[in-house]
């Protein structure tokens, strides 16, 4: 415990560091460079072990968020709108695991999570960073909250076949713990709570898929881990995956929930 609460304290010190200190360009570059990370993470998933295949897949990865870095910004908004179907359809996959995933599906599923999570991120900041900020922190206290409380009253498995530390009572937890978060923001913000509360709430429960998400495709590998990257915590994916989730919807909502 005391490893992961020291290990979040410093990431965290780091985040502010890159979205409050450094220039633009360098902050989309911090972006780039960490989801290439996961992708270098996504290419265990592929069960090629050579390296020529899986830094190949990284490239291609990298040559993706460079294209969209240059689009238009409808695009940008066209690309988080597939996005967030691909996650809905991840939600109704996550009842019916566990199945075969094919390798089609290995390939195309780490673009398609970390290429949209670079848009959204980049979009965010732009907007804001405080705001990129606020999105981050809502994932970050529904993990939190689902962490202590299903560790504490913790009983009836959420996804046992997916993740099976995971509990309800975790979860709603981690749901609470959100609406305080929001309260709290909303008193600085001057949000509408009446919209403001059920949008982060739904931020919340789609960043509880994308971790379950990326744990099918671990478990698809036999991976208890993506990596090992944070102490306590695993790799850039295992930290990551609800915000994959989690940020498209935030990204596309911002505007409607009184955020811009």
């Amino acid at each position: 415990m005391k490893e992961r609460v020291v290990t979040a304290l410093i990431a965290f010190l780091l985040l502010l560091l890159v979205l409050f200190v450094l220039p633009p360009a360098a902050v989309r570059f911090v972006f780039a460079i960490v989801l290439l990370a996961g992708a270098w993470e996504w290419s265990a998933f592929l069960r090629f072990p050579g390296f020529v295949v899986r830094a190949g897949y990284v490239a291609v990865t990298g040559m993706l968020i460079v294209a969209v870095s240059l689009a238009p910004p409808a695009l940008g908004r066209t690309i988080l709108e597939v996005s967030l179907v691909c996650w809905c359809l991840a939600l109704i996959w996550a009842f019916f695991f566990p199945t075969p995933i094919p390798a089609f599906v290995r390939w195309l599923a780490g673009p398609v999570v970390l290429v949209p999570l670079y848009v959204a991120l980049t979009s965010l900041y732009f907007v804001d960073p405080v705001t990129l900020l606020f999105a981050l922190l809502i994932v970050w206290a529904a993990d939190s909250g689902a962490f202590f409380v299903g560790r504490t009253v913790g009983r009836v498995k959420l996804a046992p076949k997916i993740s099976p530390g995971k509990t309800w009572e975790g979860a709603v937890g981690g749901l609470v713990a959100v609406v305080l978060l929001t309260l709290l923001w909303s008193a600085w913000s001057h949000a509408d709570l009446q919209v403001f509360v059920p949008f982060c709430l739904a931020v919340a429960c789609l960043s509880i898929v994308g971790d379950l998400t990326v744990s099918m495709f671990k478990r698809d590998a036999g991976l208890k881990d993506s990596g090992a990257l944070f102490p306590g915590h695993g790799g850039v994916l295992d930290r990551i995956d609800s915000i994959a989730a989690a940020a498209p919807l935030f990204a596309l909502g911002a505007g409607w929930a009184g955020l811009r």
